[in-house]
């Protein structure tokens, strides 16, 4: 229903998936999307889902998750992954109401777990897109007046010059971060080919060392990294990578 509002679909999100989200920007993410899929088709690849993902290229993995469930379901609506990462009111609330729509024709009234479906993992969500957005803004503005307060007594040429690094500084990151999520998404499209090879062939009884090698390094880990923890005999959806 098109006209429901913000705190209409949030008790009905809340409600279905004992969580206790505030604003529907939360919903970016894409952890109570995929979740929503779930509580319908009992199949999606849960494990796979971070629900307390904080990061850009934590909820493009959620989305990817949430696009192969389209796709394995044959749901013929477009995901505007680009523009629900951003966590912006709108376009959350758009998507949500449509995923509303469809759980409405779809769900059978079965009894559904959304603790156990998450086997363990919180389902508090992050805090509000807003609330970050505030701090983000209040610590450049710090940091901007501690930059003011060293640029003072400085000649002119020198406040150019420094705005010019600072504007340089946040092109180059704005770049790094986008490159990083580009490569983080050719690494995860490589460890599901692989781990798909790797479970077809075993369960032919078989193996094959060039993928153990390859699993090898893409499991390999430094200090203060982790190898994710995977669940064994969790319902799989097709992995096939859509974006």
């Amino acid at each position: 229903m098109a006209g429901e509002s913000r705190t209409e679909l949030l008790q009905w999100l809340n409600d279905i998936l004992h969580v206790n989200y505030t604003k529907v920007e939360q919903c970016g993410t894409g952890a109570a999307y995929c979740q929503i899929m779930d509580s319908i088709y009992g199949d999606v690849p849960m494990a796979k889902v971070k629900m307390d993902a904080k990061h850009e290229w934590e909820y493009l993995a959620n989305f990817k998750v949430l696009q192969n469930v389209f796709k394995s379901k044959k749901i013929d609506k477009p995901i505007p992954v680009d523009k629900l990462v951003k966590c912006k009111m709108q376009d959350n609330l758009e998507f949500l109401q449509w995923i509303k729509r469809y759980w409405d024709q779809m769900y059978g009234g079965q009894p559904y777990d959304a603790i156990a479906r998450r086997k363990g993992q919180p389902g508090a969500p992050p805090p509000a897109p807003a609330a970050a957005s505030r701090m983000t803004s209040t610590t450049g503005v710090r940091t901007a007046a501690r930059a003011g307060s060293a640029a003072r007594g400085a000649s002119p040429e020198i406040v150019l010059q420094l705005q010019a690094q600072i504007r340089e500084a946040q092109t180059n990151m704005e770049g790094l971060e986008k490159e990083r999520d580009f490569y983080f998404g050719k690494l995860r499209d490589i460890e599901i080919l692989v781990q798909t090879q790797a479970e077809a062939l075993a369960a032919e009884g078989k193996e094959d060392e060039t993928l153990k090698e390859i699993q090898k390094i893409l499991y390999s880990t430094e200090d203060g990294f982790e190898v994710p923890e995977t669940v064994e005999g969790e319902g799989e959806v097709e992995e096939e990578e859509t974006f």
